[in-house]
């Protein structure tokens, strides 16, 4: 009986444990997705403790920057796969994701619900796109990468 009952207990906790982290918050748009246009600051212990809560750990560290998956997330009608946090190994804080979308098709959906309006930055058959807070659209593969990178601020001892 007591066999049973823990592994029902067991059985229980991880059903919880995979409900908390199934469903993205609706908050997704507003915290990730004004960082992703650099609307606002970008702090990566706060982006870190936000994608674990939600979504749970990171699957990878790779490219100084922590990886998270992201089921059924979508930013401007489009699909959002993963999320890349900053480590502190790179002397930029930045947050990303990978769309499911060329950087064409996410530029559009961008600027359509936005406002937000990109310039290519270089003449190169993969282009590269920038706003003028900083927020980037890359080609990554067939999908796109959508970023915003910026210096760490200096502690205030080196200001």
């Amino acid at each position: 009986m007591r066999l049973a009952l823990a592994r029902c207990g067991v059985l229980l906790a991880a059903l919880v444990s995979l409900s908390t982290h199934a469903v993205t918050p609706t908050t997704f748009g507003t915290v990730i997705g004004s960082a992703l246009l650099c609307n606002d600051q970008i702090s990566n212990q706060a982006f870190y403790d936000y994608m674990v809560r939600f979504f749970g750990p990171p699957y990878k560290r790779d490219g100084g920057a922590w990886w998270f998956r992201t089921p059924d997330a979508r930013l401007w009608d489009t699909e959002i796969s993963e999320v890349m946090v900053s480590d502190d190994s790179w002397p930029l804080v930045f947050v990303g994701a990978v769309a499911e979308t060329t950087p064409d098709l996410l530029e559009q959906a961008v600027s359509a619900q936005s406002g937000v309006r990109y310039a290519k930055i270089d003449s190169s058959r993969f282009s590269v796109r920038e706003t003028r807070p900083g927020s980037r659209i890359v080609y990554f593969d067939r999908k796109s990468k959508i970023y915003c990178a910026k210096f760490k601020s200096l502690p205030p001892a080196l200001r």
